[in-house]
């Protein structure tokens, strides 16, 4: 099972550099205020819910405690994000405003998840 649980870790540690690179990659876009959200924040941000999904699953099943609390904080944050960038994938150019939300909730989601224990 510890396989398992650390084969979803790492597929959700790649989601979340999908996610963060898709948004540093535009930073100089953003400046400009031609940032768009790539199809990598899409699938970065899919992939860390399918997989903090499976995560949760798997350490439920293998007697492990999961703070349940954490988790839909960080569901919260993820569907947000999920959110804006699905509805304005197809926009040629994304508010700066947006763009740097959604950057701003992404690292937040990672300081929750190394931070809060």
């Amino acid at each position: 099972m510890d396989v398992l649980i650390h084969l979803f870790v790492a597929l959700h540690i790649i989601g979340i550099a999908s996610l963060l690179g898709g948004f540093l990659t535009q930073m100089k876009a953003m400046g400009e205020g031609t940032a768009r959200f790539s199809p990598a924040m899409l699938h970065g941000a899919l992939t860390m819910l399918i997989t903090g999904a499976v995560l949760v699953g798997l350490n439920q099943a293998d007697d492990q405690t999961v703070n349940n609390i954490k988790i839909g904080v960080k569901l919260a944050l993820l569907v947000v994000i999920l959110g804006l960038v699905y509805v304005k994938r197809d926009d040629e150019k994304v508010d700066k405003g947006l763009f740097g939300l959604v950057g701003l909730l992404t690292t937040a989601n990672i300081f929750i998840a190394v931070l809060w224990t």
